[in-house]
């Protein structure tokens, strides 16, 4: 019979003696250290989700975000830019199932999801956020575009509207809720992260597509939705701390890098030039966008690296031990 190899530390030495580096929060701990788990195999399960995932988080964030952009530019009057939020947003949330049932295998799977409302799952919320959203915004999209029943689109691009924010939000809920650690340590800030990122988006795919005069708001929710998610997501990797250095290696950094290169360069471009030409604007709202996609991309890689190294997951929980004057075991 094999013998059952349980969780044990090796430590790197340094002239004789353990390694000293600062732990995940900040605390002192052993650098070098390396942790066999049974068989080899890593503590938690890495995600079973296929490369359409982090398109998905993408373009569900996109139409989430500009159904309220849509919403405000309708009360500010500026039908142009309602009416080219209102198509991008119906173009996203049309996509966003196509990934989603393309990433299940089977299209009943999708259907299966939606047989009950599970308030404490994030998935069974989101599943119908999305199938609220996209009806509500195709809806009052198609009645746009023939010019008829306006109380029923009126009433979808309310529904629309309200149904805009979770569906931005949620897939950031979603992969918090797991037992991946750098994914559940930052249980407070992804959502966020990944509704500002909608918002970036949403403003950058209306930059493109309005015309400059109108494209105003749209520019604005760009480059501050760029602003404030790049704040957010450096203060969230800090507060990870020895968790959030996967953000740091391997594709998860080099996606965050690309992604913050792009954004900032986007962003920039819609500033200083997007008001004038539309060649800037188109531009700049590439860049924005595809900054973007490769956050969504960075986040869903760290997942993966996150779960391989049993570290990320054993230590973080006997520094809580030890907080609580358990200590570790």
């Amino acid at each position: 019979m094999t013998d059952r190899k349980p969780i044990k530390e090796g430590k790197a030495l340094e002239n004789g003696k353990p390694a000293g580096t600062t732990s995940w929060d900040g605390s002192i701990t052993e650098l070098g250290t390396t942790m066999e788990s049974y068989y080899g195999r890593p503590v938690v399960k890495e995600p079973v989700w296929q490369p359409e995932i982090p398109f998905y988080f993408w373009t569900g964030g996109i139409a989430g975000a500009s159904s309220v952009l849509h919403g405000v530019a309708r009360v500010a009057r500026n039908d142009t830019l309602a009416k080219r939020c209102l198509y991008v947003g119906t173009a996203f949330d049309l996509a966003s199932p196509l990934l989603l049932v393309s990433d299940l295998g089977r299209p009943e799977r999708f259907l299966h999801m939606l047989r009950m409302f599970k308030v404490t799952s994030p998935m069974s919320v989101g599943s119908w956020i999305l199938l609220l959203s996209g009806g509500a915004s195709t809806t009052a999209a198609v009645l746009e575009l023939l010019g008829v029943l306006r109380p029923l689109k009126w009433a979808g691009e309310v529904v629309s509207f309200l149904s805009g924010p979770p569906l931005a939000t949620y897939t950031g809920a979603l992969v918090a809720n797991t037992s991946i650690p750098v994914w559940s340590e930052a249980r407070d800030e992804l959502p966020w992260v990944f509704g500002l990122s909608a918002a970036a988006s949403a403003g950058a795919a209306a930059a493109i597509v309005t015309p400059t005069d109108s494209a105003g708001p749209a520019r604005r929710t760009a480059v501050y939705g760029v602003l404030a998610e790049l704040g957010l997501v450096e203060y969230m990797e800090r507060k990870l701390g020895f968790v959030g250095e996967v953000y740091k290696k391997g594709e998860a950094g080099r996606y965050g890098r690309i992604s913050k290169l792009c954004t900032a360069a986007g962003a920039a471009l819609l500033a200083r030039a997007g008001a004038r030409s539309q060649a800037a604007a188109v531009a700049g709202g590439a860049l924005v966008l595809a900054g973007e996609l490769a956050l969504r991309w960075s986040v869903f890689k760290a997942g993966f690296q996150s779960a391989r190294d049993p570290r990320y997951t054993v230590l973080p929980q006997k520094e809580r031990i030890r907080q609580r004057g358990g200590g570790a075991r």
